[in-house]
């Protein structure tokens, strides 16, 4: 069972990624107002606490990793893996993201092992989502609830009440104050991609593991071939799920700030809801709706989103836009040439996937 909404929404998320951001964002010059002026403040992470459309692209991703694993699980399973086969692909792809991270921050450019930042948006997504892995294949359903539950309280009680012994009198959920920021500096190698604190940093990826739990415990839910419980009640669920989980989360972040680059629990449940809410909107019209037709942009994204991200860093789409695309640009009025520049840019990427989409060429790690 292959949900076409789950590719659907990989697509949407990475759209923005690909470039859907800065086109949103450059509404605000072709057509200056206070809702594009909106726009584009929601296409930017916010500085600290708070939180923006952009803050939620990266979880987005982690928790959709983890919709989909019950289904990958179930699907070795059935074709005889062993237990070892099935741990070994877990913690393949979890090194495997890692090493690809590495590359991405410019491992192979200068071989500099003192300044390379060795984390990663790319080492977040495996990490968590290999131990979040490794704790569904082990537990069941009530287990994993408790351990969400104790790794999300936890790591509030932490931050809390343990303060960064270099704190110096900081806000104890600030980067310098927070423990989160001095287990950063003290252990982790190379680069700091803040100076004081990573965000995508040590401490950090422990409530990241919780991120991908939810997303495991929604794939469960919509796997489920429980007796009544058709996709429309599956649906009705996640939509209950979604407005408990960001009722708790706003309430917690009165205590534990909704913080991106801390990656507090109050952001883990606030996105979670974001998440579970959006996937329920894509899982109704698609796949339970079997409304399919508009989904072909997405898709094509979606069955190659590692392949973008990589892609964009080594290949110049932009001179290939300038290119294909400079010459009619130049002719639009100013205010609109910065949006039809992100348009052709889009272009480039997305024809660059669906040829890969057609010939069934897909990176999967």
């Amino acid at each position: 069972m292959r949900l076409q909404s789950l590719d659907a929404l990989r697509g949407f998320d990475m759209f923005f990624i690909m470039g859907g951001a800065s086109l949103l964002a450059a509404l605000s010059t072709w057509f200056p107002c206070s809702f594009t002026e909106e726009l584009g403040n929601q296409m930017v992470h916010v500085e600290w606490n708070g939180l923006a459309h952009h803050d939620t692209i990266f979880p987005l991703f982690l928790f959709i990793a983890g919709i989909s694993f019950p289904f990958s699980l179930a699907k070795q399973r059935e074709a005889g893996r062993t237990s070892w086969q099935i741990h070994r692909k877990v913690l393949v792809r979890g090194l495997t993201l890692f090493v690809l991270g590495l590359l991405y921050n410019g491992l192979l450019e200068h071989f500099n092992f003192a300044e390379l930042r060795y984390a990663s948006v790319l080492a977040r997504i495996g990490f968590a989502w290999m131990f979040a892995a490794l704790i569904f294949i082990h537990t069941s359903w009530r287990q994993r609830s408790i351990i969400t539950a104790a790794i999300l309280i936890g790591y509030w009680l932490v931050a809390r009440f343990v303060p960064a012994p270099d704190a110096m009198g900081a806000d104890i959920y600030s980067a310098q104050g927070s423990i989160i920021g001095y287990i950063d500096r003290i252990l982790l190698p190379g680069t700091i991609y803040y100076g004081n604190i990573d965000p995508e940093g040590i401490l950090s990826t422990i409530p990241a593991i919780g991120t991908a739990l939810l997303g495991m415990f929604t794939g469960e839910w919509v796997k489920s071939d429980r007796q009544g419980l058709t996709p429309q009640k599956k649906t009705l669920g996640m939509i209950l799920a979604g407005i408990v989980l960001l009722a708790v989360g706003l309430l917690w972040s009165l205590d534990f700030p909704i913080n991106k680059k801390l990656w507090t629990s109050s952001f883990v449940l606030v996105v979670a809801a974001y998440s579970i809410l959006l996937f329920a909107l894509f899982y109704y019209l698609i796949d339970v709706r079997g409304w399919r037709r508009w989904t072909l942009f997405f898709t094509v994204i979606g069955m190659n989103s590692i392949t973008i991200y990589l892609a964009q860093k080594f290949i110049r789409f932009s001179y290939t836009a300038e290119k294909l695309f400079g010459g009619l640009i130049a002719f639009l009025p100013e205010n609109a040439q910065p949006f039809f520049t992100q348009a052709a840019y889009i272009t480039v990427c997305w024809l660059f996937l669906y040829i890969l989409y057609r010939h069934r060429i897909f990176l999967k790690v």
